[in-house]
């Protein structure tokens, strides 16, 4: 196994672990981020996404693995940001917390697990069609904000880093 594999497994077990630890894979947060009254998984994801910026950003500087950006399409995006929402609001689970939600004993989240499943399933077998219609609309390449703004990456790690820490301070101000 590769060792791009390897930091997969690892970072894939620890993310569940936090996922179940912070309780985020339980209904009564879901249904209170969708409510936006409580800021649980936002605090949770936004985390994630520090340390995920700084250590892609730092894994890739040390050359441990390649940097790898997918090319923008905003009509992917757009209908597949939507398809998800509508699936999260009907089900209360997203991808991660569906199967964190499973492993400690949440039969429920099976329904979301067989939609996650199914749609995949109708997307792989529609793909073709889509790939000539949604999935060309808006293809900018690959697209980073430090390449759009012609700075290094961790300014924007930085930047991002301490808006997000401002947000949490906000949420914890106003107990959310």
């Amino acid at each position: 196994m590769s060792i791009e594999l390897w930091f997969g497994l690892i970072t894939g077990i620890i993310f569940g672990a936090l996922l179940q630890l912070g309780g985020v894979s339980r209904f009564e947060k879901q249904l209170g981020a969708m409510l936006l009254k409580d800021m649980t998984i936002l605090k949770f994801m936004l985390s994630a996404i520090i340390v995920g910026m700084i250590g892609i950003n730092l894994l890739a500087g040390l050359e441990v693995v390649p940097l790898s950006v997918k090319g923008t399409a905003i009509g992917a995006n757009l209908i597949g940001g939507i398809i998800f929402g509508i699936g999260w609001a009907i089900v209360g689970y997203c991808p991660g917390t569906s199967l964190a939600a499973l492993g400690e004993g949440r039969t429920g989240a099976i329904w979301a697990i067989a939609g996650m499943l199914t749609g995949a399933a109708i997307y792989a077998e529609s793909e073709p069609y889509f790939a000539n219609n949604i999935l060309s609309w808006g293809k900018y390449g690959k697209l980073t904000l430090a390449s759009l703004l012609g700075v290094s990456p961790w300014i924007i790690v930085l930047v991002l880093t301490i808006c997000f820490i401002a947000l949490f301070a906000f949420f914890e101000k106003k107990k959310i």
